[in-house]
């Protein structure tokens, strides 16, 4: 049978191979076989992670012997490794390389995905780059090695519907995204996800003012106008910085950066020469909007559906750039027509809104309108109110006069002003002197400049590297105006204790005469003089 069919004769068996060989097989090998066994990536079961027995700590640390033998174990299965990577803490994270490598000796495909997250090792990769916990090196490093085995970077994770791109923006990691755009950069770059409104991955990284991501995905053709489900461009998921507290300065500065980024880097939708392109913020407010086909008073319509009246198109203090100051029909907006203290159109409360040049259009129904920037008023018979008008001037007139004008600072709860160099509490606990006070870069609004008496500060008087004040470190800090009041403590304990021991009680009911009363005025003035000085008030009390 043999003879005449030659090609089916049974290969001879191969030569037996000891155990000592069996063991020292490499991985590569191993993983070679594996790959050439299975074409097709599976979805592995999950597991949980192992420890070693008697272990102090609930989380894996591969620098730990007894950690670092169980992850190079052949035995330790990929399910195993793979819960390994979902543990976030810095010690798994900043070893992703590591940890990579051997579910990839275990012959695990490049686009596996883990049964419990449905996420790849690519994906794993790009969440490990973030800064702080993972290290964007060690990402970097696995992410070239899975690239270089044809990892699908369009490959979505079925819980967040987010690909690796997505993770690199959400976590700010532009070392990954620059890498990953090159390797399928046409299909992924404006690619969207559920999760975020059908945002871009530029909406991703706006919304976490991640400002490095941003950058790169800019400089890699990301389109800056794609609009989410909600209507709204990348620079409108930014958070607003005027909604941060005092302790999220740092991040108000990062919001305001990224935003006018955002914003410039939509392209401009008049038809404006080219050579004024480069001095967009110099561009004459009559100008824009001539170029549009408006003028002020026009009927105008936002990209979120709003409609109003046109009453203001210019610079301003708050933002770079050519803005539109827009008088709403309904009470949806933020403002009337001032911000941060400076008034660039009149209207009442909670009507005024500003905008981009960009994000208005001319409404079709078009109704006539004042070109002035006064607020729409209903008719009324004013013969009927005059003297109810006259009535509220008076009084207004009344409480301006009754109120102290401030030059700078303002008024504690007891009506004193603050001012520069006087002694303040700042939140009733912190005693120090008043070393500034107006506006600043970190926060919109006035500002306290405080050189607090102990170390219990944040700065030495500067910001960002803008200087407001000079003070030892650790001894600075800013406060609003509300948190600060006229320190009177050392004053107020001094005249109570005099007043106790030389005053006698007297009776306010008692009619007295103007002699008792000059004779108590002279007495007052000796003992706030006296106050401040002890040696004086000793010789006063023995006359």
């Amino acid at each position: 049978f043999f003879n005449v069919f030659p090609l089916f004769q049974i290969p001879p068996p191969p030569p037996l191979r000891s155990a000592e060989v069996e063991e020292t097989q490499t991985i590569s090998e191993f993983t070679s076989l594996v790959h050439e066994s299975r074409k097709k990536p599976i979805v592995h079961p999950s597991a949980q992670a192992p420890l070693p027995k008697d272990y102090a700590f609930t989380f894996f640390d591969p620098n730990d012997p007894a950690c670092l033998e169980i992850l190079m174990d052949p035995h330790t299965t990929i399910p195993e490794l793979f819960a390994i990577i979902r543990q976030w803490v810095p010690q798994v994270q900043h070893k992703i390389d590591i940890i990579g490598e051997e579910i990839l000796k275990r012959g695990c495909h490049v686009n596996d995905r883990d049964g419990l997250t449905d996420m790849t090792l690519l994906h794993y990769s790009c969440k490990a780059g973030a800064h702080g916990v993972g290290d964007p090196e060690a990402a970097l490093r696995l992410t070239n090695q899975l690239l270089a085995l044809d990892a699908d970077v369009s490959l979505r994770s079925r819980w967040t519907n987010m690909n690796a791109l997505h993770y690199a923006a959400y976590f700010d990691v532009p070392e990954l995204i620059r890498v990953l755009l090159k390797a399928s950069k046409p299909r992924v770059l404006n690619s969207t996800c559920s999760d975020f409104y059908h945002g871009t991955a530029l909406h991703i990284a706006a919304s976490n003012l991640c400002l490095g991501a941003v950058k790169c995905l800019l400089e890699h053709g990301a389109n800056p106008t794609v609009r989410n489900d909600k209507g709204q461009g990348p620079a409108d998921v930014v958070p607003d910085p005027m909604d941060m507290s005092l302790d999220k300065a740092e991040a108000a500065m990062v919001a305001k950066e990224l935003k006018q980024l955002l914003l410039d880097a939509v392209p401009l939708s008049c038809n404006l020469p080219r050579v004024t392109l480069p001095n967009y913020d110099n561009i004459p407010g009559n100008l824009m909007l001539s170029s549009l086909g408006l003028k002020l008073g026009d009927r105008i319509l936002l990209d979120d559906m709003k409609t109003g009246t046109l009453r203001f198109c210019g610079t301003t203090e708050f933002a770079s750039g050519q803005w539109v100051g827009i008088e709403l029909d309904e009470p949806v907006g933020k403002n009337d027509g001032s911000v941060g203290g400076v008034r660039y159109f009149i209207c009442p409360p909670k009507l005024g809104i500003f905008a981009p040049v960009s994000k208005i259009s001319k409404a079709v129904d078009q109704t006539p309108s004042s070109v002035t920037s006064t607020p729409k008023t209903p008719r009324m018979d004013f013969s009927r109110v005059t003297g109810k008008i006259k009535k509220e001037k008076k009084e207004k007139d009344r409480e301006k006069s009754e109120k102290k004008s401030l030059s700078v600072g303002s008024l504690d709860p007891d009506g004193v002003k603050v001012e520069v160099g006087d002694q303040v509490l700042v939140a009733g606990q912190k005693q120090g002197i008043v070393r500034f006070y107006g506006k600043t870069d970190f926060a919109p609004g006035y500002w306290f400049g405080v050189e607090l008496e102990q170390p219990t500060g944040k700065h030495d008087g500067s910001v960002f590297g803008v200087r407001y004040f000079t003070c030892l470190p650790k001894y600075g800090v800013f406060a609003p105006p509300s948190r600060v009041q006229r320190n009177f403590i050392i004053h107020d304990d001094l005249l109570l204790y005099y007043s106790s021991v030389s005053q006698p009680k007297r009776n306010f009911n008692a009619v007295r005469s103007p002699k008792d009363i000059t004779s108590e005025s002279s007495i007052s003035s000796r003992l706030l003089f006296c106050c401040w000085f002890p040696w004086m008030l000793r010789a006063e009390m023995q006359s």
